[in-house]
């Protein structure tokens, strides 16, 4: 908890940039726009927007920007320092920077002599020169600067005397932030620890007797930038601010390049919740999950379900003993509430369950047992001989809550299956098929046969099954299945294996999965779908329901 007295920490997005390096990411200017507009208003107070020249995309970007900025948030361009042997003024690069219209500015300069003799090909003095002359040069046409000092800590374990004169020159010349860069994510949280000290330590004696007397910005503070090449970018993010970092950079759900850069969305409560530092306000921190499942969806990667704090397993409990004791106390088994970064406490159920989980997952679902009735514990048993057929609730909640409707008596019929055919005509050369699936059902006794093609078996029941549904259910048609998943349990069995399958669906609102298991793909598809559709309208009619309850 963050209290009015909690020391300030500044967090710097580069998803933009260093996240989109990521291998097989690939962002268009109107998903860039729609990720900035979003870490706005979680607060985040800079977002590194990407290098202004290096492609059309971010010069586009940041012309978007300067129309309709930001409402709180610094949009941040970033570039390198000029190349060596030239001046800044007539550097082509640093005039798209200026172009860029953003009063930050973040440029990186090299901080390991192997990089400038190797990388640059040039002397130790014009590294040095480049940085002073860059930096001056935007602060002389009104920017101010935030300096990424890079592979800083390989280049002051290597030699650490020009390690520090990058900074004292980045100090000189006008800088304000001084953020050292952990590139290749190689270094571990105790050698973190006591270089962000010593360089503290360091750039606090030299005071303002380094900075020259035209520079009329505060004295620089630290900063941190960790790649996850280690599995250690969060835990060496942690250690650099508690050695006295007041700035941290990372992206959302860690994407970047290789292994990825520091998980804000790990940070942030870790730094809040636990370390006492305030960051974002409570209520954008209770935004951090849908943050996190915003970018993943606009980046079109599915998000890490079992990621720390806001993966939908991340709280979680499918042991009969957990779910007992979490009922009691939350305190138990979980490190802290869910509701602090949006996220939500959820009961599995599977084979492993116990009664607890059954009773605890029905009242999730607004359904009341009692445990001492013989409902509960039928309702129990089969759910384990499903499991053991090949059944999975555990990501099947949606099938899970009509079994226990059927158990209880009260499981809706909205219509009767009374069968099917799919007929495909596979096409040389086409990865798809054309189908054509007809669907025989019946709704308050009235049979109903329809046709329907699709690209792709699945595609076609599904397209059969709502032309059925439709005059009898309208609300169908906000339905849409919008993943589908398959598995073979037992593969030695060959073409006999049995196959589970998964269907997401949803109604804009809302998103339900729902199971179906048979030796037949096609078979277990149908099932699925069906069930998918099914509890769409058991949905649709509590919410109706709900509605219609006098207040």
């Amino acid at each position: 908890m963050t209290t009015n007295s909690s020391p300030q920490l500044w967090l710097y997005d580069t998803t933009l940039r260093d996240g989109t390096q990521r291998e097989g990411l690939s962002v268009s200017i109107e998903d860039k726009l729609r990720i900035a507009k979003r870490l706005d208003q979680l607060g985040i107070p800079f977002i590194e927007g990407g290098w202004p020249g290096a492609n059309p995309k971010d010069v586009q970007f940041f012309w978007q920007l300067q129309e309709d900025p930001l409402k709180q948030a610094e949009i941040v361009a970033f570039c390198s320092t000029r190349r060596p042997n030239s001046t800044a003024a007539t550097e082509p690069m640093l005039q798209d920077i200026l172009a860029a219209g953003t009063r930050w500015v973040t440029i990186f300069g090299k901080s390991w002599d192997l990089h400038v003799t190797t990388s640059l090909k040039t002397t130790l003095e014009e590294n040095l020169a480049m940085i002073r002359d860059t930096i001056e040069y935007l602060r002389s046409q009104g920017r101010r600067i935030i300096y990424d000092a890079e592979h800083w800590f390989d280049g002051y374990k290597h030699n650490p005397d020009y390690a520090l004169q990058t900074l004292k020159a980045a100090i000189a010349s006008g800088a304000e932030w001084l953020v050292l860069c952990d590139t290749n994510g190689g270094t571990l949280p105790h050698e973190i620890s006591q270089i962000v000290q010593d360089v503290v330590r360091v750039t606090g004696d030299w005071g303002l007797g380094t900075r020259k007397e035209s520079s009329q910005s505060p004295i620089p503070q630290i900063g941190i930038h960790t790649h996850n090449d280690s599995e250690m970018a969060v835990a060496n993010a942690i250690a650099a601010v508690m050695a006295g970092a007041k700035m941290v950079q990372g992206t959302i759900n860690g994407y970047g390049e290789r292994c990825g850069n520091a998980n804000l969305c790990s940070l942030i409560p870790n730094l809040q919740l636990k370390a006492g530092y305030s960051c974002i306000t409570e209520d954008q921190l209770t935004q951090l999950t849908e943050a996190s499942r915003f970018v993943s969806e606009v980046v079109n990667l599915a998000p890490d379900e079992h990621a720390p704090f806001v993966g939908r397993s991340a709280f979680a409990h499918k042991g009969g003993i957990h779910v007992s004791a979490v009922e009691r106390n939350p305190l138990t088994y979980e490190h802290i509430q869910p509701e602090q970064v949006g996220n939500r406490r959820r009961i599995v159920i599977s084979e492993q369950s116990g009664l607890s989980n059954v009773l605890a997952k029905a009242r999730s679902f607004g359904i009341e047992l009692d445990q001492q009735k013989a409902e509960a514990r039928e309702i129990l048993q089969r759910l384990k001989d499903l499991e053991s057929e090949g059944f999975q609730f555990e990501a099947a909640e949606a099938s899970f809550v009509l079994l226990m409707h059927e158990a209880l008596g009260g499981r809706q019929k909205f219509f009767e299956v009374k069968g099917f055919q799919v007929h495909c005509d596979l096409i040389e050369g086409k990865e798809t098929s054309n189908a054509l699936a007809t669907v025989k059902i019946a709704v308050d006794g009235k049979n109903i046969l329809e046709a329907a093609e699709g690209n792709g078996p699945v595609a076609a029941l599904d397209a059969a099954l709502r032309k059925a549904l439709m005059n009898f259910y309208p609300q169908i048609a906000t339905f849409d299945l919008t993943d589908y998943k398959v598995r073979i349990l037992n593969g030695h069995a060959g073409t006999a294996a049995k196959t589970r399958v998964l269907v997401e669906s949803g109604n804009g609102r809302q998103r339900w999965t729902t199971v179906g298991v048979s030796t037949n793909i096609l078979e277990a598809s149908y099932q699925a779908v069906v069930e998918g559709l099914e509890y769409g309208l058991l949905l649709h009619s509590q919410a109706e329901a709900t509605l219609k309850a006098p207040s």
